[in-house]
């Protein structure tokens, strides 16, 4: 590809996402970018961009946005992070008895790794009260990660990956080489593909909402912005988590560090 090229998709990524795309990582566009160009029929990478050139037809260019997202994700990523929620903040906030079930979004959910991770935790939870109910939400800007997401199906290789095996025999079951999560889990997930830079309102409000390792890949312009439009997406009370190496530093003003590991946040006083 040519720095014209990686400038064009660097550009388009920019607006419609917020991405953030290094001109010095062309490998690693092409990597993403290869299949891409199969699927639609093209014989190269370079002649699906001068149709987006020519053309500039909608719906490829968010393919090829799509295609650029980073979907690295894991089973119980950063162990930490799930014993916390595990003992302390899912005990706490199922204590406070609200009539109403306890909401919790992975907002960069790629293929549904943490969403699921977070409603086995929520199974597993020795000190959740009884009466507490949970509701999953897991979006992404892509749909094929949206698609594997909900089909619950995952290779060995991605259950290897931070799953115990205790939760593989109880959460899991073999299918043709591949595993399945259990309907129970699976279907206490609801899922959305959304753009974290358009109206999240629509969403309502969460208790929990996880943005663990996004931030990294997208443009600094757009941090405050997506972070200022989840804090308002929190209840009162509730907490925003980013990955544990993260900081909000001169972010934004919208939300507070709190106690517990490195990543925690609430919304700040007015």
């Amino acid at each position: 590809m040519t720095p014209e090229d990686m400038e064009l998709l660097a550009a388009l990524a920019r607006q419609r996402a917020g991405l953030r795309i290094e001109s010095d990582k062309a490998y690693l566009v092409e990597s993403r970018l290869n299949p891409l160009a199969r699927r639609e029929g093209f014989e190269s990478i370079e002649a699906m961009i001068a149709a987006l050139r020519a053309h500039r037809e909608d719906r490829l260019i968010w393919a090829v946005v799509e295609a650029l997202t980073l979907n690295e994700t894991a089973f119980f990523r950063d162990r930490e992070v799930f014993a916390h929620l595990r003992d302390e903040l899912l005990p706490s906030l199922s204590r406070l008895g609200r009539d109403r079930p306890i909401r919790i979004w992975s907002a960069a959910c790629s293929t549904g790794q943490e969403v699921y991770s977070l409603a086995m935790t929520a199974a597993e939870g020795r000190d959740i009260a009884p009466s507490a109910r949970f509701e999953f939400f897991g979006s992404d800007l892509s749909d094929r990660c949206l698609e594997k997401a909900q089909s619950g199906l995952y290779t060995q290789f991605e259950v290897q990956r931070g799953l115990p095996i205790r939760l593989l025999v109880k959460h899991f079951e073999n299918q043709d080489e591949m595993w399945a999560i259990t309907p129970r889990i699976r279907q206490a997930v609801r899922w959305r593909r959304i753009n974290l830079l358009a109206d999240l309102s629509s969403m309502g409000r969460f208790d929990v909402i996880l943005l663990r390792n996004v931030l990294p890949g997208l443009d600094p312009a757009v941090h405050g912005r997506v972070i200022e439009s989840l804090a308002a997406r929190l209840e009162d009370d509730g907490v925003l988590l980013v990955g544990s190496g993260e900081s909000l530093e001169g972010v934004t003003s919208a939300v507070q560090a709190i106690a517990g590991p490195s990543g925690l946040f609430t919304r700040a006083a007015a």
